[in-house]
């Protein structure tokens, strides 16, 4: 038995958690908390990887010399604050030789270090398993509405009156629609955004309900696990009804940056080619070129994102007929006082304690 190592539930016991693969993979996803203290660059692990097909005797041998140069420097600059009775946890990919040389290393000097069994692979399939678990402890309320309506902005006002949500968008770093990236924002990658969502599930109270925006199997590239849109879609929902002016305010607002990106604007619309046909598309194309923003905006919202959005909640949302209706003014009204006034109407009619598979009438609309 390898005394160093310890198994994934040992995390919570170390004063760090050091994770030692190359920035790329870090970048990718890595445990929360972590930090990166590479034993191999991500050029020296390409290098080492094309000589190991050759020889692997080669490729060990020098990768021994590039793993020990690098955690050298480590030890004279990241960890050179370290105290003597440091508890560091190290981990690489699958708890093999990368982890196992810096946790050598540690313990001759006299740190308490221990590698991670198994390594990130481990952590991984934890995750992995949780997606498949952790959403059904919760009851939702999910927020419906057209593009538009300010979903989000709701979303976050309940948040600012310590209500319990959800924002799917803000962790897969997307609005959900097409024209949905977000400027000098990329999305994460899946395996980092599974992470969050894990992370957020876990500090959820299971005795309160979360609001949750009503989306798609996909925000952008990003796609949620089954079992959590098997449960938004079963969940009663809070249906946003909003002027149509304030809708197009609002839009204007948030993607007003697409009229900065003109070119990309047009490819977005392209896509839509199939859906609407070339004829309306080149209409859209040209209120884009003529800088028409809320006429354009107002075609989009006509023709394709609210019979879009018709189609889609009224085909995955089960309780969407019996919702609850609340008049809001993402633009021109208080956000954080409607979100009061909100969980106040649902405490009063008990519709934030009903479980999900409730056939309970809904509420009167606000």
């Amino acid at each position: 038995m390898n005394h160093q190592r310890v198994t994934i539930e040992q995390i919570g016991e170390f004063d760090e958690i050091v994770d030692v693969r190359t920035p790329l993979e870090f970048a990718e996803d890595h445990i929360p908390g972590a930090i990166n203290a590479p034993v191999l660059s991500n050029e020296e692990r390409v290098i080492v990887g094309t000589m190991y097909k050759d020889s692997p005797f080669e490729a060990t041998r020098v990768g021994a010399a590039m793993v020990a140069r690098n955690i050298g420097v480590h030890l004279d600059t990241l960890f050179a604050d370290r105290p003597r009775n440091w508890r560091p946890l190290i981990y690489c990919w699958r708890g093999g030789k990368r982890s196992g040389s810096m946790t050598a290393w540690f313990n001759m000097i006299g740190w308490r270090a221990r590698q991670l069994d198994g390594g990130y692979k481990a952590y991984r399939h934890t995750v992995v398993e949780a997606l498949g678990t952790l959403p059904d402890g919760f009851r939702y309320i999910v927020v419906a509405g057209p593009t538009g309506s300010g979903k989000t902005r709701l979303l976050k006002a309940l948040g600012q009156a310590n209500a319990q949500m959800l924002d799917l968008e803000g962790l897969a770093a997307h609005r959900g629609s097409l024209l949905g990236a977000l400027p000098q924002r990329a999305q994460p990658s899946q395996k980092s955004f599974d992470t969050a969502l894990v992370q957020t599930l876990r500090g959820f109270d299971a005795t309160r309900p979360v609001f949750v925006e009503a989306e798609s199997r996909r925000i952008g590239v990003i796609t949620l696990p089954p079992a959590l849109v098997e449960r938004l879609h079963a969940a009663p929902c809070v249906v946003l009804d909003v002027a149509r002016k304030e809708r197009i305010d609002l839009l204007l607002e948030e993607y007003g940056h697409l009229f900065d990106e003109r070119t990309y604007f047009r490819e977005q619309l392209d896509k839509l080619t199939p859906l609407h046909g070339r004829e309306r598309i080149e209409s859209w194309c040209k209120l884009l070129d003529e800088d028409r923003r809320a006429e354009l905006y107002e075609a989009l919202v006509a023709q394709h994102y609210d019979p879009a959005y018709t189609r889609s909640t009224r085909r995955n949302f089960a309780k969407l007929e019996k919702s609850l209706h609340f008049a809001f003014q993402p633009m021109t009204g208080d956000t954080l006082a409607q979100a009061r006034t909100l969980l106040a109407r649902l405490e009063e009619t008990s519709y934030a304690a009903e479980p999900a598979d409730s056939e309970a009438e809904a509420p009167r609309a606000v």
